[in-house]
This record gives structure tokens, sequence and C-alpha cells, in this order.
């Protein structure tokens, strides 16, 4: 039988091999924690770069939604002038009926890109959605809703244009 040697003498005097060894492990480690480094910091840029991308996603939409409510805006008189036509219309003629069709195609598509009418007649005075310029007596309520004098809108659930409404003083004679 061949006899080994004893571990003591050999961990007592350290090879050069042993010696090359742990430097270069100790290299190995310096350079795993450098890897280790650089895959952080390629973490973090692309996690800010992400956040960069989804930020200006956002502002961009928001660009996008600030023109379209500016030009509705604009385009709310037209409304108010094809309503205000029609209540001059005497007879239904070919030409009334296809001015109301073009109404009905342009506030359609007003309304696809988020606008909606504020409905307030007969219902009770909000200031969150209108706008009171004349008060009236009536044997209804005070605050009711007597007559809208000017429609207000809405474009996606935000208020552009307030109703303009005359409300209920109350009830004439008094209690």
């Amino acid at each position: 039988m061949i006899k080994k040697p004893d571990k003591k003498i050999i961990e007592e005097k350290p090879s050069e091999e042993k010696k090359v060894l742990d430097e270069k492990e100790k290299l190995l480690q310096e350079e795993t924690k450098k890897v280790k480094e650089y895959v952080e910091h390629l973490q973090r840029l692309q996690a800010e770069f992400d956040n960069y991308r989804k930020r200006t996603e956002q502002e961009k939409q928001l660009i996008i939604k600030q023109a379209n409510q500016e030009l509705i805006q604009k385009l709310l008189s037209i409304l108010d002038s094809f309503e205000l036509a029609f209540r001059t219309i005497k007879e239904e003629d070919e030409f009334s009926k296809g001015i109301k069709m073009i109404y009905s195609e342009f506030y359609s598509t007003l309304e696809k890109q988020g606008l909606k009418k504020i409905d307030c007649f007969n219902k009770k005075f909000d200031p969150h959605f209108h706008e009171v310029l004349l008060q009236g007596e009536s044997d209804k309520e005070e605050g009711t809703i007597l007559e809208e004098l000017q429609k207000g809108y809405m474009l996606n659930n935000r208020i552009i244009r307030f109703s303009k409404v005359k409300t209920s003083k109350g009830i004439q004679g008094g209690k």
C-alpha cells in the first residue's frame, strides 16, 4: 500500500499551484462582482428607460386629449347654431331633414370622441355642472332648474362647458 501524504503538511506548505489557484479564484470573484454590478446597472438603466417611455406616452396622450378638447370646445358654437336653426324651422321639408341629418352625424362624431350633454331640465341646481344666469318664480322647489339657456357639455367625464340655466326662486306667493 502507498501511504498518502498528511494533509497538515500540504496545508502548511502551500505549493505554487495552490497560490496560482488562489489568485485566480480571487480574480474570478472580483470579475464576478464586476459582472453583477454591470448587470444591476443595466437593469436600472432598462427600468429608467421603461419609465421614460411610459411617461412620454402618457404625455403624448395628454397632449392629444388637450388638443381634442380645444377643438371640440370651438365646435360647440356650431352645435349651438344648429340647435338655434332647428327652433326657427317652421315646416319639415327635405332641406330641414338634410340639415338634421348633418347635425346628427356631426354630434355622433363628437360623442365618439367622448362628448356628452349635461342633463339638467327639471333637476336640482348643482354648481359642479350648472351656472345660474336667471332666477324666476314658479311652483317648483327653490333651486330647481326651469330652463336651459345654453347646453353644457362634458368631454371624457370632464366639464368643458357648464350648462347656463334659469332656476326657481321658490313657490310663488311663498309659504
